[in-house]
C-alpha cells in the first residue's frame, strides 16, 4: 500500500495536541494576577498623556489646563506627542503644521496653531523648551505612580495594564503558533484580530481597518507583479542578465551574487521591493534545476528563498535610508542629548557591519541548507534556449519592463518628492504597489484568473495579522513593558553600564524585531537604552554607539516569517516551512549580535565620534 503524503502548509489540518498548548498557556497568562509594572506603564500610557498636558499648561502659562485656552491646550497636547515620540527640542516643534496635527489626531484649528507656534517661537528659549519637555517626561515616567491615582485615572491604569496583558498573552500564543504549525499560519493573522475584540482591546471597526495597512498592500502588490514577471517571461531574461556571466553557475556562487547584489542595495532602498524583485528569479532558478533524475529537491528551493530573504534583512544597517529604525535613533539621539550623526557619517560607522555579515550570512546560510543539486548550469542552458525560443521582446514584456521601472522609481521616491512638494499627497508604497498590479491589467499583461491562480493570498493575509500582533505590542506599551523590566532586572547584575549594558540592550531589541516592526523595536527599546546609557556614560563615545548598535539590532528579524516583510514575501513562493527560518535565522541571530559587538568594541571604539571622551 503506498504511503499517504504528508501533509504540508496550508494542507495541513489543526493538531489540537499541540493547538491546546498555546491556548492554555495564553489563557493562563490573562488570568495570572497583573504585575506592579504592568500597571505603572498601564498609567503611564492611560493616564500620562493628560498628566503631561497638566504639567505643561502649568509651566508655561501659570493656569490650569482646564482654564487654559485653546491654543494653549494645542501647545501643550503638539510637545505632549513630540514627548512620546523622543522629540524633545524647540526645533523639532517648529516643524510640525497642521498636517502633522491631523495625521495625530490632534484637533487644531489654523488661527490656534499659528498662535500656539508663534508664541513658542518667539517667546520661549531653547534652553527653556528643553527643561519643560525634560521635565514632563521625568513627571510622566518616574512622577506617575499607578498607587497615587484614584477614580478614572486608577480605571484607566487598569485597563491600560489589561491591553499589556492581553498583548504578552497574545505574543506567547502567535509566536508558539507559528513554531509549531499547530494551526494554518493564515488562521493564526485572523485569531489575532478575534483576540483583540474580543478581550476589549479594540473595536471590530478598528480591527477591520487594521487589516489593511500600506504594507499589506505592498506585500499583495509586490505578488501580483511577480506573477505578472513570471507570466510574460520577463523574469527569465532578467535572470540571465544577471548570471550568464557566470564560468560556473553553481548554487554557491548563485547565492552570493545574491547577497553581493542585494545586501549593499538594502541600504539604500527598499527592502521590500528587492526581495520582490528577486522571487521570481529565485523559483525560476529552482524550476528550470529540476531534472528526470531529481524532480525535486527541496533544499535547493529553501536555499534560494532563503538566501534573498536574508540577503535584504543584512543589507537595512548601511545607511539612514535602510529603514526607519535608523532615522529614528538618529532622531532620538539629537533630541535627547543634541548630538548629531550624518548620513555619510553613518554610512562609514555602520556600512562595515554590512560587508562583514554578507560572507559570514552566505557561509552560514550554504551550511544549513545541502542541496542535491548543485550546478546550475543545466538551468541556465534551459533558460537560454527558452529566451531564443522568444525571440526579441514583445508587446507584453515591454509592458510588464515599462510599468515595473515606473514603480519601482515610485517606491524609492514617493516619500522624498512628498517632502519637496512635488507630490500633493504621499502615496505609500502600497498604493503603488497595487496601481501598478492594476496597470498590468489595464495593459492586458494579465487577466484576474493569473493573481487569482499565481498570488499566495494566504501570505497576505498572515503579514497583515503580523502587522497588527506588531502595532498592539507597541500601542498597548508591551514592548516597552518589556524592554523596561529586562533591562531594569539585569542592572541587578552588574550589567547597567559599558558593553554588558550595550549586549543586553541588543538582545532585547533582536528579539522584539522578530515579533514587530524594527522601527516600533527600536522605538520601543530606543528611549530606554538611551537614557540608561546618558546616566551611565553621560557626553560619550557610548551616546551615539548605542543610538547606532539598537537600529542595527532592530534588523536582525532573521528567526520568524512574520518578521520582515522580505521573509513573508519569500514564504510566498511555497517552499518554506517557519523551521526554515530557525534553521539559519538562529545561527545567523547569535553571530550578528556578536559581531556588532565586536564592531563597538574594537572599530567604533578605536575611531571615537568626533571630539567625545570615550567611555
Amino acid at each position: 500500500m503506498k504511503k499517504e503524503k504528508k501533509a504540508t502548509g496550508y494542507d495541513k489540518y489543526i493538531n489540537w495536541k499541540m493547538f491546546i498548548i498555546p491556548v492554555v498557556l495564553f489563557i493562563a497568562v490573562l488570568l495570572m494576577p497583573t504585575p506592579y509594572g504592568m500597571k505603572d506603564v498601564g498609567a503611564e500610557y492611560k493616564v500620562g498623556p493628560k498628566t503631561v498636558v497638566k504639567h505643561i499648561t502649568k509651566e508655561l502659562f501659570d493656569t490650569d489646563s482646564s482654564d487654559a485656552e485653546q491654543w494653549q491646550l494645542l501647545t501643550a497636547r503638539i510637545m505632549e506627542k513630540n514627548i512620546r515620540m523622543g522629540a524633545l527640542n524647540k526645533t523639532r516643534f517648529l516643524k510640525r503644521d497642521i498636517k502633522w496635527c491631523n495625521k495625530n489626531k490632534i484637533e487644531a484649528g489654523q488661527n490656534n496653531f499659528d498662535k500656539a507656534y508663534d508664541f513658542i517661537k518667539t517667546n520661549i528659549e531653547e534652553d527653556k523648551f528643553l527643561a519643560v519637555m525634560k521635565d514632563a517626561l521625568e513627571v510622566r515616567r518616574e512622577g506617575l505612580k499607578y498607587e497615587d491615582l484614584t477614580g478614572k485615572d486608577k480605571k484607566a491604569a487598569d485597563k491600560g495594564a489589561w491591553h499589556i496583558k492581553v498583548a504578552i498573552a497574545m505574543g506567547i500564543f502567535v509566536v508558539l503558533c507559528f513554531l509549531t504549525e499547530c494551526i494554518p499560519l493564515p488562521a493564526v493573522a485572523f485569531c489575532v484580530g478575534l483576540i483583540l475584540v474580543f478581550t476589549g482591546v479594540t473595536s471590530r471597526q478598528e480591527v477591520a481597518m487594521l487589516y489593511w495597512s500600506d504594507a499589506c498592500w505592498f506585500i499583495m502588490g509586490s505578488l501580483m507583479f511577480a506573477a505578472a514577471f513570471v507570466k510574460t517571461g520577463v523574469d527569465k531574461r532578467v535572470c540571465m542578465a544577471m548570471f550568464k556571466k557566470l564560468a560556473v553557475p553553481n548554487t554557491k556562487w548563485i547565492t552570493l551574487i545574491f547577497f553581493l547584489i542585494i545586501s549593499p542595495l538594502a541600504a539604500f532602498i527598499s527592502d521590500h521591493a528587492l526581495a520582490a524583485m528577486f522571487l521570481p528569479i529565485g523559483m525560476l532558478l529552482y524550476q528550470n534545476s529540476l531534472t528526470n533524475e531529481v524532480p525535486e529537491d527541496k533544499e535547493l528551493a529553501k536555499l534560494l528563498m532563503i538566501s534573498i530573504a536574508m540577503a535584504c534583512n543584512i543589507g537595512g544597517p548601511g545607511a539612514p535610508s535602510g529603514g526607519a529604525r535608523n532615522v529614528i535613533m538618529m532622531t532620538y539621539l539629537t533630541d535627547m542629548f543634541g548630538v548629531d550623526i550624518g548620513y555619510f557619517q553613518w554610512v562609514t560607522y555602520c556600512f562595515p557591519f554590512v560587508i562583514v555579515m554578507i560572507p559570514v550570512t552566505w557561509f552560514i546560510t550554504n551550511l544549513r541548507f545541502r542541496p542535491k543539486i548543485v550546478s546550475l548550469a543545466p538551468a541556465m542552458e534551459h533558460l537560454r534556449t527558452e529566451i531564443d525560443k522568444m525571440g526579441g521582446w514583445n508587446g507584453k514584456q515591454i509592458w510588464a519592463l515599462i510599468i515595473f521601472v515606473i514603480m519601482l522609481f515610485g517606491w524609492f521616491t514617493e516619500k522624498i518628492f512628498f517632502n519637496m512638494g512635488i507630490y500633493p499627497i504621499r502615496l505609500g508604497i502600497g498604493v503603488i504597489a497595487i496601481a501598478g498590479a492594476v496597470a498590468y491589467i489595464l495593459t492586458g499583461v494579465v487577466n484576474w484568473r493569473d493573481y487569482q491562480d499565481k498570488v499566495d493570498w494566504g501570505v497576505v493575509w498572515l503579514y497583515a495579522g503580523a502587522i497588527i500582533f506588531g502595532r498592539t505590542l507597541d500601542s498597548t506599551g508591551a514592548a516597552y513593558w518589556l524592554a523596561r523590566s529586562v533591562i531594569d532586572f539585569l542592572a541587578q547584575f552588574g550589567m547597567e553600564a559599558g558593553l554588558p549594558l550595550m549586549m543586553v540592550s541588543n538582545g532585547l531589541t533582536s528579539i522584539l524585531t522578530n515579533l514587530m516592526a524594527d522601527g516600533p523595536a527600536a522605538a520601543s527599546v530606543g528611549p530606554i537604552a538611551l537614557n540608561m546609557a546618558g546616566m551611565v556614560h553621560p557626553g560619550t563615545t557610548y551616546l551615539p554607539f548605542m543610538a547606532m548598535a539598537t537600529a542595527i539590532a532592530s534588523s536582525f528579524a532573521y528567526c520568524l516569517i512574520i518578521g520582515t516583510p522580505p521573509n513573508a514575501i519569500v514564504y510566498a513562493s511555497g517552499y518554506l516551512e517557519p523551521k526554515d527560518y530557525l534553521r539559519v535565522g538562529i545561527p545567523i541571530f547569535f553571530v550578528a549580535n556578536v559581531v556588532l559587538l565586536f564592531l563597538t568594541g574594537i572599530y567604533w571604539s578605536f575611531r571615537g565620534f568626533g571630539i567625545m571622551p570615550g567611555f
